[in-house]
């Protein structure tokens, strides 16, 4: 099955990943492949349930007018295949080499109203301070974001702080970011159509900026597939269902065997 319309990665592409620390491929699924992505994530019983909600019920909900899904376990063919597809493979070995394990994927579903979430990055080694978590800090955690119906610029939209993986997250207070104190670095907001894939460091801060209530997408779809350099797992570091490792690759193989996060991992010698 053919999901990306590329198969390589421009030298290019790739000093500018470097650099900034994200890349944005427009429209880079095939057609077939985007809107087989979405007849999956729409037919998930959890997203079938969020869109029977009335508005009051979407109000109530810890996230309002958002549904998050992580691990996102529940996949068919075409989100599987996502895991390894052969131009996955090349941004893997381009950027992180041939050692690397798949972390976690996620899947996210909001729509009008639904709020922002504030300028963060995700490498949770920063932010936990076993001698393990120093010593991983700087390894490579890298993120693979898709939108299988793209977002408008400042509604739903993704924002970035280009160059931001090259600070010290802990020069980036959660309170120091909530006062638009960025230091150095300038928000850029992205807009991308549909079949999108955003390529990111973990380091990189970004945020989400909320939907508006008069927003004219209806809904907006998000799946995050997340890898990590090989060594101990990260915080969200899933058990991988035993179904899938059956007819694996060697590849694929390579990818899923290593050991999910559990509480006290951290600590334990030999890690």
């Amino acid at each position: 099955m053919n999901l990306f319309r590329i198969r390589t990665l421009d030298k290019n592409d790739l000093e500018a990943f470097h650099r900034d620390g994200y890349l944005v491929f427009p429209d880079v699924l095939t057609c077939e492949a985007r809107e087989g992505l979405i007849t999956e994530m729409l037919s998930i019983k959890s997203v079938v349930e969020f869109f029977n909600k009335t508005a009051s019920d979407l109000q109530r909900l810890g996230k309002p007018f958002r549904l998050s899904v992580k691990p996102w376990n529940e996949k068919g063919r075409w989100s599987f295949n996502l895991l390894d597809a052969p131009f996955v493979r090349t941004l893997l070995h381009e950027i992180i080499g041939t050692t690397c394990h798949f972390c976690h994927s996620s899947m996210a579903v909001s729509c009008p109203g639904a709020k922002g979430i504030q300028f963060h990055q995700d490498h949770h080694h920063w932010f936990n301070d076993s001698p393990l978590n120093h010593r991983e800090r700087n390894r490579w955690y890298l993120q693979m974001l898709y939108y299988p119906n793209g977002f408008n610029k400042g509604d739903g939209c993704l924002s970035v702080l280009p160059g931001s993986h090259q600070a010290s997250p802990l020069d980036f207070p959660a309170e120091r970011l909530a006062e638009n104190d960025f230091g150095p670095f300038e928000p850029e907001d992205l807009e991308v159509p549909p079949g999108t894939m955003v390529l990111l460091n973990a380091r990189v801060f970004h945020r989400v900026s909320p939907q508006h209530e008069n927003s004219t997408q209806k809904y907006r779809l998000f799946t995050n597939y997340i890898y990590k350099e090989a060594g101990p797992p990260h915080l969200n570091t899933q058990k991988i269902p035993r179904h899938w490792l059956e007819g694996a690759t060697a590849f694929r193989k390579t990818l899923l065997h290593r050991s999910p996060y559990s509480p006290g991992c951290w600590d334990a010698d030999g890690q």
